[in-house]
């Protein structure tokens, strides 16, 4: 209830536009000179009609023309055109100062934030969406906040500055205008209010999308050998249908804002022209007294047609600014403690005591782990899927926090150590492989970014990474894609062990480490596993129960709790014993 009642607050369109205001507010120097500039520009560009009306009357008739006095005015009117040009350049470009440094600030809070949410967090939500929030809804804000500052601040100059010079014509007919025009505002109110809401449900149905493409290009392989082209194109379309009704409604109600405005404005012009007529037929004006009212009536009235659309623009990027803020202000990981420790030379010592957690708060998982490790110990943990495994190696890396109980390293709550400190003294492989973009030896040197060349061979021959990358057109400096290439699954797996033995942390966690590499291959790892084991507490899990012969001590999961524990000796002697029968099922052909 409180997490809703949050996200209501955060999207609602005041609380947005709060928090743009709060990012501008930084630039405080560049505002302050683009409203000056703004001024200048709309005092000069309304000064043209009063020149326009005094060259008018200069010409009274025929033969009564006075052409030096026609020709000072165009040179006045030339200077302030050139000047206006100039102040005009200076406003856009500190307008495009504001609205990209802040959007380079949004953005950037924004990846600051992916950094420490909690996995839970990155877990539970589709990728492609926090994507589309970070990239695409992002550059959506951007272009409305430009569009804004760029025909805001004149806008509303152009309309305060217009109605003085109007004033200083003619009162009556300055009444006229200023009653019918704010009928163009009572419309874009009306139709700003619709345009919202239809442009959200547009920026959510595109990071629906953004989601499934993403989902898509990474499961390509998957989708092909099941033969579901057809279903995942079926389920493009739909989400691509909705986006496009959400689109035309958005763009519909937007696009309604201009003619309606426009034709308000007319009605003003022409009420100007008539009113004018017979007030210059009178004597109380003269025909270029005239001629400069019309100027400034369409000039007075162009501003709400530019208003208005920005209003609209502006509700498209508060609704994207609105997804992006909603991230930016997700709970992020829970923060160290002011004094935490930092965790050094550590021997291994690690004692699980009454461990209590789940995922979901209604799914209970594991209740009550209890597991003591002396330093040097090889830990493997064994059990069937989903027995939570890879959950007891998520909550030794504090990717996630214990529900209940403890887990101390050389008798120090982890809690009460610097997340940094206690994962630099782990090693990890896991199962699944992941490299970044970047040459094989910037895969192999993450954590360790000073190695020398000498010592990154040396880590690839002992994980017997070293022949196949020589093989490669570059080797060392072979550049690879996020998804390693064209490096099979095995070969991905070596670089990722190839990493952790240039490391050589104090404690090692393999989880499923060797699934991927051939049987020969995996028997030379797993020798060198062996050697890189000794003096380390290390934890094993494993599927194939014939790598973990060697761990001092076997847990055997079930339900998320431990429902034996020993050697591998000891627990084969179990008579009916769990452990004893998942064993003889692997081996029952031998």
């Amino acid at each position: 209830m409180k997490n809703r009642d949050k996200k209501e607050r955060n999207g609602s369109s005041k609380n947005i536009m709060k928090q743009v205001l709060n990012h501008i507010g930084k630039y405080k120097f560049y505002l302050a000179f683009s409203i000056v500039m703004a001024a200048v520009s709309v005092v000069l560009t309304l000064y043209i009609p009063i020149l326009t009306g005094q060259a008018v009357d200069c010409i009274v008739g025929a033969g009564a023309v006075d052409f030096d006095g026609i020709w000072e005015i165009l040179k006045t009117m030339v200077v302030i055109i050139l000047l206006t040009a100039v102040v005009q350049w200076l406003m856009n470009t500190s307008n495009n100062k504001i609205a990209y440094q802040v959007v380079r600030d949004v953005r950037d809070e924004a990846f600051r934030k992916l950094e420490i949410l909690p996995l839970k967090y990155v877990d539970g939500h589709s990728h492609g969406d926090i994507v589309s929030r970070i990239i695409a809804d992002v550059d959506q804000f951007s272009d409305g906040l430009l569009l804004g500052f760029t025909q805001l601040f004149t806008g509303v100059v152009t309309i305060v500055g217009t109605l003085l010079f109007m004033l200083s014509i003619n009162v009556p007919t300055t009444i006229v205008v200023v009653i019918l025009t704010p009928l163009s505002f009572f419309i874009a109110g009306f139709i700003a209010k619709r345009t919202f809401s239809m442009s959200k449900l547009q920026s959510e149905t595109r990071g629906e999308q953004t989601a499934l493409i993403n989902e898509m290009i990474d499961n390509e392989k998957i989708v092909k050998a099941f033969g579901q082209e057809d279903m995942v194109i079926g389920k493009f379309d739909e989400i691509n249908q909705r986006l496009e009704k959400a689109s035309v409604k958005a763009i519909f109600f937007s696009s309604l804002t201009n003619p309606c405005t426009r034709f308000v404005n007319s009605l003003v012009y022409a009420g100007v022209g008539i009113l004018g007529a017979f007030l210059a037929i009178g004597g109380y004006i003269t025909v270029g007294q005239l001629t400069s009212f019309l100027s400034y009536a369409n000039q007075y009235t162009k501003p709400f047609n530019e208003i208005s659309g920005v209003i609209t623009e502006l509700q498209t990027a508060l609704a994207c600014a609105g997804r992006v803020f909603e991230f930016i202000e997700e709970e992020p990981q829970i923060p160290e403690a002011a004094d935490a420790v930092s965790l050094t030379a550590p021997k291994g010592q690690i004692s699980m005591k009454n461990i209590q957690f789940s995922y979901n708060p209604d799914q209970k998982l594991i209740q009550n782990f209890n597991l003591d490790v002396k330093p040097g110990q090889r830990v493997a943990i064994v059990g069937p899927t989903g027995c939570g495994k890879t959950t007891v190696i998520n909550l030794l890396m504090r990717f996630y926090d214990v529900n209940a109980g403890s887990i101390r390293i050389d008798g120090v709550d982890i809690r009460d150590m610097t997340r940094k400190s206690l994962r630099d003294s782990f090693g990890m492989v896991l199962q699944e492989t992941w490299l970044h973009a970047g040459t094989i030896r910037d895969n192999i040197v993450m954590g360790k970014p000073n190695a020398t060349d000498e010592e990154v061979i040396a880590a690839a021959k002992a994980a017997h990474a070293h022949s196949f990358i020589k093989r490669l057109p570059q080797g060392y400096e072979t550049v690879i894609n996020e998804d390693g290439g064209s490096l099979s699954q095995g070969q991905k797996q070596l670089l990722c062990i190839t990493r952790v033995m240039l490391c050589l942390p104090p404690m090692l966690i393999l989880d499923e480490a060797t699934s991927s590499i051939d049987t020969r291959t995996e028997i030379k790892i797993s020798q060198a596993f062996q050697t890189m084991m000794k003096g380390r507490t290390s934890f094993i899990v494993a599927h194939r129960l014939s790598t973990i012969r060697e761990a001092d001590i076997i847990l055997v999961m079930k339900d998320g709790n431990i429902i034996e524990q020993g050697n591998h000796t000891t627990l084969l002697q179990k008579k009916n014993g769990f452990y004893a029968n998942l064993y003889q099922s692997q081996f029952a052909g031998n």
